[in-house]
Parts: C-alpha cells; structure tokens; sequence
C-alpha cells in the first residue's frame, strides 16, 4: 500500500488530551478503511505564521500512515467537516523514515546537523 505522511492543525482552545484525541479518531478512520497508523507525534501548540479562522495559535500533529487511497480521501473529507480541525496537508512518500521527526529532535542535534554541511 502506498505510505502517507500527514500534518493537521487543530484549534487552540482544544486540550492536549482532546488534540489527542483526534489523533486516536483519524487513525481509527483509516483502520476502518483498510489503512493503518503507523506513527504519529503531538508536536504541541505552536505558533502560526498567519491567522487562520480567528485563531494565532493551533495544535501541530504529524501522522504517518500505510493506507490505499480511499481510506486517505475519506479520512481527508471528514478532517475538512470536523470543526474543530483548521488545516491538513498530506504528501505520499517513498518510504518513512526512521527516528523523530525534525520538529520532535533536540535543538541540539538540529544545529550539529548544520555545522556538518
């Protein structure tokens, strides 16, 4: 099956545990439709560049999936209908890769990384 990589932004007046919760809600989608969750990461509340719906602020999550289309389309129009989610960008990928992500790295490890190119 083809491998996705997802980044969703939920509105800032949710909770961690609400945030979280529609990790859990999406990944079960996807079960339902075939598909499965491979890994995913809360990155926290962070900061937007622009506002979006009246909002500054919103919850970052990373999802990485292992699903056929279909179940990544139905997932993709129920986070469009679900109120409490602002923004979703989905990229299919080659492979995943391996270890936390860029944003879920220390600083540390981040800035050795620059100083060896």
């Amino acid at each position: 099956m083809p491998l996705y990589e997802h980044v969703m932004i939920a509105r800032q007046d949710l909770s961690n545990t609400q945030a979280e919760g529609l990790i859990e809600h999406f990944g079960a989608v996807l079960s339902d439709n075939g598909g499965s969750l491979v890994d995913h990461e809360y990155w926290g509340v962070k900061t937007m560049a622009y506002k979006i719906n009246k909002n500054r602020k919103g919850h970052y999550a990373f999802l990485r999936t292992d699903a056929p289309a279909s179940a990544v389309q139905e997932m993709e129009r129920l986070m469009r209908l679900h109120d409490d989610v602002m923004r979703v960008l989905t990229i299919k990928v080659d492979e995943h890769a391996e270890g936390p992500s860029v944003q879920m790295q220390k600083r540390d490890e981040r800035d050795s990384r620059r100083e060896r190119r």
